[in-house]
């Protein structure tokens, strides 16, 4: 399954066309976020990409979860959202 990592700087509107590109290729994709700012810009890119996928007759949906990820050598906690079709 391929991974998006979004930042709080990443723009909802690109984020949401790798993960409806990604969806469509391989019907699943996983978005990682780190910390308040990154989870809302992945929450805005899910709910864009929902729009985007439904002409293709796929309703989305998006399973959160915890993960423990290592940046520069020390863990955080990350929010995971496994993202597939309906």
């Amino acid at each position: 399954m391929e991974v998006l990592k979004v930042s709080a700087k990443s723009q909802p509107k690109s984020v949401a066309g790798a993960i409806a590109a990604v969806l469509r290729e391989a019907g699943e994709v996983e978005v990682q976020a780190v910390g308040a700012g990154a989870v809302n810009q992945s929450m805005k890119a899910i709910a864009i990409a929902r729009g985007y996928v439904v002409a293709n007759g796929i309703d989305l949906i998006c399973i959160p979860a915890f993960a423990k990820i290592t940046i520069d050598d020390e863990e955080r906690t990350a929010l995971r959202f496994q993202i597939e079709p309906r």
